[in-house]
């Protein structure tokens, strides 16, 4: 498939839906499997260096795959050339070493629903980046009016469900799921920027090779170990790895031909995706399907419809 036919069929509204969802239903099904990953591993909440060393080997595996696939499929080895070393160390940063660490170390002191609906905050961040910052697009006041009443949506959940998260918010949390969001935004932005002229599985996979790198050494270094082995636990090992190599590959290959704004918007199904799956895997139903919750799914679904609205541009 050459340049042109790539660009048409990727810019396609069906495709670029049925992509997109398909990369929020596999991120969403990351928050119970993350949660039971730790329980796998026996890795207590309050062992920062073992989650660190955990996500650094899940990223490895996910650079590894990538790699592999993009040179299979290409018919070449996905080698990146001095140019494009820059703009891995910035991906890396960004979107693995600063967003997970912050998405692990604050998923230990969160439920599972509430981090995967705190996680659609990454979607407003992007469009008011990409619009307010970068001036990548145009700012409109129903683009702005769908990111506030989403972002209404996040707020809600945390101020009205105290009794499920003791006080409503903490820093090492809540808190931390916020951060990586942020980093998450700024990844996208300058994924959109580096694959107009770059491969985006070559920037995908070694970014992540090399962030998944860092994580563990970080993680060894301050004495995180995995202790305990077993066959479940290396099955959803290598499932989370498949998760970031699928997502972010054809996530960040939308980016390519699509803008922000028409890409991030579908994050917003990471949440209900985030709900439904916790509450079957980690328990949760009591929570995941409370009028609380619903309230704030039906304020992020109004933002996605705002935003997506034609008339939004």
């Amino acid at each position: 498939m050459d340049h042109d036919t790539s660009r048409e069929t990727l810019s396609r509204p069906a495709v670029v839906c049925g992509l997109a969802v398909f990369c929020c239903l596999l991120w969403g099904s990351a928050f119970p499997s993350i949660k039971s990953g730790y329980a796998l591993f026996q890795i207590a909440a309050e062992d920062w260096q073992t989650q660190l060393l955990f996500a650094g080997l899940r990223f490895t595996l996910a650079g590894l795959m990538v790699i592999a696939a993009g040179s299979l499929t290409s018919r070449r080895f996905l080698v990146p050339a001095a140019p494009a070393l820059r703009k891995i160390a910035v991906l890396s940063l960004l979107q693995t070493v600063v967003q997970y660490t912050f998405f692990y170390l604050g998923l230990a002191h969160a439920s599972g629903v509430t981090s995967s609906i705190l996680g659609s905050s990454s979607v407003f961040f992007s469009i008011l980046l990409a619009s307010l910052l970068f001036h990548m697009e145009k700012v409109t006041v129903r683009k702005i009016a769908g990111c506030l009443i989403g972002f209404a949506g996040v707020v809600t959940v945390n101020l009205f469900q105290a009794q499920a998260l003791d006080a409503g918010f903490h820093l090492n949390g809540e808190g931390f799921i916020l951060i990586s969001s942020l980093s998450c935004s700024l990844a996208a932005i300058m994924m959109k920027r580096y694959s107009a002229g770059e491969d985006p599985r070559m920037l995908t996979g070694w970014q992540f090779l090399l962030g998944g790198l860092i994580l563990s050494a970080f993680g060894l270094a301050a004495g995180g170990r995995i202790r305990t082995v077993s066959a479940p636990g290396l099955v959803l090992l290598l499932y989370l790895g498949f998760i970031s190599a699928a997502a972010y590959t054809i996530w960040s290959i939308l980016l390519k031909y699509n803008p922000v704004s028409g890409v991030t918007i579908y994050g917003f199904t990471n949440p209900v995706f985030g709900v439904i799956l916790s509450g079957l895997i980690l328990g949760e139903a009591g929570q995941a399907f409370s009028v609380k919750n619903l309230l704030a799914l039906g304020f992020v679904c109004a933002g996605i419809w705002l935003v997506n609205s034609r008339t939004a541009e």
